[in-house]
């Protein structure tokens, strides 16, 4: 694969940056969870699966611009950001957000932000900016209302944040929880590479999203 060398810092929205003291967050190995599935939906164990599953995988942040393949196009899985851990989440369930980002765009352009001076749809990026996956899951109708209430937020929903440095994040619920918690934990890429932690309400909700049923 070709690495660009682009500058991408301010153009990212999750970055190489710790919790936080907000965050407190507690973590846990994929080895010693304690799933609770609540749903047959298919879709949702693949993707809450695949969420687990990169733990251990993704080992890196890396918000190096890369030229991907179209459609599944990936980084290596050793490194990522977090709005891959969302696209990797979702091909296990069978949605390509690279493709379906990409046509909403080249159909729809001006529907999306232009705040890293874009110019134009670009398959090797767009997917993996939080603003634009959120964009995505909203122009779909797959927002769910942003509650205080952790028991609103269920395994295979997308959470997106601002963080306490203003910028983005984004992560996926899991059906796992911590012994005598209530959130589910979520896996998420903030620095240290795809994690399961419990973060749900660590910072400002701006984006609940459900795919399925």
């Amino acid at each position: 694969m070709m690495v660009a060398s682009i500058g991408l810092a301010s153009s990212w929205a999750c970055s190489r940056v710790g919790a936080g003291s907000a965050a407190k967050a507690r973590a846990a190995s994929a080895q010693n969870l304690s799933r609770q599935p609540i749903s047959n939906t298919p879709q949702i164990k693949e993707v809450v699966d695949s969420a687990i599953e990169q733990i251990g995988q993704t080992v890196e942040y890396d918000s190096s611009y890369e030229r991907l393949g179209y459609p599944n196009g990936d980084v290596p899985v050793e490194r990522g950001v977090c709005a891959d851990v969302v696209v990797r989440g979702f091909r296990k369930a069978g949605v390509d957000l690279q493709k379906e980002i990409h046509e909403d765009m080249s159909d729809h352009f001006d529907a999306y932000p232009k705040k890293w001076g874009a110019t134009k749809p670009d398959s090797n990026i767009d997917h993996r900016r939080v603003a634009n996956l959120m964009t995505f899951f909203e122009r779909q109708g797959k927002s769910v209302p942003i509650t205080n209430a952790p028991s609103d937020y269920l395994p295979g929903d997308v959470v997106a944040w601002q963080l306490d440095t203003q910028l983005l994040h984004i992560g996926i619920v899991t059906d796992a929880r911590l012994q005598g918690m209530r959130n589910y934990l979520i896996v998420h890429n903030i620095g240290a590479g795809a994690r399961i932690e419990d973060v749900l309400m660590s910072w400002k909700i701006i984006g609940h999203y459900r795919m399925w049923k």
